[in-house]
């Protein structure tokens, strides 16, 4: 359950970096975020992130770092990553919808290209160390993490080509593994797993209308 309109205009008022603890058990650093009826907005370092009050389970204080720092090696700021366009671009060449590619990303990372889960899955796409090792892509890296998440997207929906659940049992794969897939010979009866399928799926026919 998220949090009520009262325990987020509390924390609102907290000055400082702080957590947003999501209901998936993710977490996302914003300097702030403000709230209106059931809609959230987290000001992140990569943007502002609009996301519904339910989808929230608590806000924790960060501590505030130090004001006094050395003074480093100028460099210069790379321009902000357009993942909308690298979505479309990369959906096209690997002949996935962007819209399941969109659908993913938000169940998985809620659009946070830092998102690190206690499982350890890394960024956008929540692709774990090994994976990307087998990807040959840097996690860590916005661009190579869509990158890598939507080639293994593919390649689970390459795996159950020609099955009437296609669509399921990647998304279930993605989730699970397709190990769990296979053996169950459909979706596992993972009630998280399911839970992920369902939203993943909704999020999508959304996006498709």
């Amino acid at each position: 359950m998220g949090l009520s309109a009262a325990a987020l205009s509390l924390a609102c008022a907290l000055s400082g970096a702080e957590l947003a603890v999501l209901s998936t058990g993710y977490t996302i650093r914003a300097e702030r975020h403000e709230q209106s009826g059931d809609r959230v907005w987290l000001h992140t370092e990569s943007g502002v992130l609009e996301l519904p009050a339910a989808s929230i389970r608590e806000f924790e204080a960060l501590p505030e770092e130090p004001t006094e720092k050395k003074p480093g090696p100028v460099q210069e700021t790379p321009a902000p990553l357009d993942v909308d366009a690298l979505v479309e671009e990369l959906s096209a060449k690997f002949g996935v919808h962007p819209a399941l590619v969109r659908s993913v990303m938000q169940a998985e990372s809620a659009g946070d290209a830092r998102a690190v889960s206690h499982a350890g899955a890394i960024g956008l796409m929540q692709l774990m160390p090994e994976t990307a090792k087998e990807l040959e892509v840097d996690p860590w890296k916005p661009d190579e993490n869509v990158l890598g998440g939507l080639r293994y997207l593919r390649q689970m929906l390459e795996r159950y080509e020609g099955s009437p659940d296609q669509v399921l049992r990647a998304l279930a794969a993605y989730n699970a593994g397709p190990g769990a897939v296979d053996r169950y010979d459909g979706l596992p009866p993972y009630s998280e797993t399911r839970a992920y399928v369902r939203r993943v799926l909704d999020r999508f026919l959304k996006l498709s209308e």
